[in-house]
């Protein structure tokens, strides 16, 4: 096509239709022109096969590359930071939020998260509220997840400040998974359509790929002003367990450990007090 005829094509699709048209986004800074955007449709129109083929070949490098050392569980370091981050958020113990739409009890028997502390092989946490000493670290989640020891629920219907305050603080810290898949959604838009072009393999690899990436991104920026987290009195006591898995006995006590509905109770009893104290009401 000569260069005439395609901005012959340019001009008459963004007089046309507005979309095509430059305009500014939210923060006052000017998008694609047209000649930017047409040029994408035609390169599409071109090598369509090629850029299929080659987003495919890319997203199962990516992964096969990096997903050891970005999709890995948390290590102790990690786990560090994610307690402390959360105390100062006012959840001692917490390291992190849930959810999941087929969050039933099937598919929490199948979490890798669960699995790994009934085997004792996730990293230890000690921390203390209200004078009471805890040993297992917990997840904020939703209210359709069971009163587990792991899980820390919002309190249905409240009743009282205390109790008001904590649903409150409960709903704006497990806001994370959210915005987290928000921050997905504005880095790599292909997450939030133009699916219909990929098979359910492809898709989830597509959206394994963004997720590490992310995660390269956000160690990246923090290598600058990075702190060094340790567990206090960390030792060789202090290391995940590598065994064999643990006799039937103990591994069924971890388990019932794990889903103790007192335990997650009597947790979140303290942290209703705890965030009121950080509140300062009476």
């Amino acid at each position: 096509m000569k260069c005439n005829l395609f901005l012959k094509i340019v001009g008459a699709v963004e007089e046309k239709d507005p979309w095509f048209q430059q305009r500014r986004n939210v923060a006052g800074e000017l998008g694609l022109f047209a000649l930017q955007k047409v040029t994408a449709v035609f390169l599409m129109l071109a090598y369509e096969s090629t850029i299929i083929e080659s987003m495919r070949q890319f997203v199962c490098a990516v992964v096969d590359v990096f997903g050891d050392e970005y999709l890995r569980s948390p290590n102790d370091e990690d786990t560090a930071r994610l307690l402390a981050t959360n105390e100062r958020r006012g959840f001692p113990g917490m390291l992190g939020s849930i959810d999941c739409s087929l969050n039933d009890i099937n598919v929490l028997h199948r979490s890798h998260l669960l699995d790994d502390l009934a085997a004792s092989e996730a990293p230890k946490v000690q921390y203390c509220i209200n004078g009471h000493h805890y040993t297992m670290g917990y997840y904020l989640a939703d209210g359709i997840y069971p009163e587990w020891a792991t899980f820390m629920k919002p309190i249905p219907s409240p009743v009282g400040r205390k109790r008001q305050h904590f649903v409150l603080q409960q709903a704006a810290a497990r806001k994370d998974v959210e915005r987290t898949f928000r921050v997905l959604q504005s880095w790599f838009p292909l997450v939030q359509g133009a699916t219909r072009l990929w098979d359910e393999e492809t898709l989830s690899t597509i959206m394994t790929t963004c997720i590490i990436m992310h995660n390269m991104i956000i160690k990246d920026e923090r290598q600058d002003d990075e702190v060094k987290y340790v567990y206090e009195g960390a030792g060789e006591d202090m290391q995940p367990s590598h065994d064999l898995t643990p006799p039937l006995v103990a591994l069924s006590q971890r388990y019932d450990a794990i889903r103790s509905r007192q335990w997650h109770q009597h947790l979140r009893d303290d942290l209703v007090e705890h965030l009121w104290q950080i509140h300062g009401g009476e």
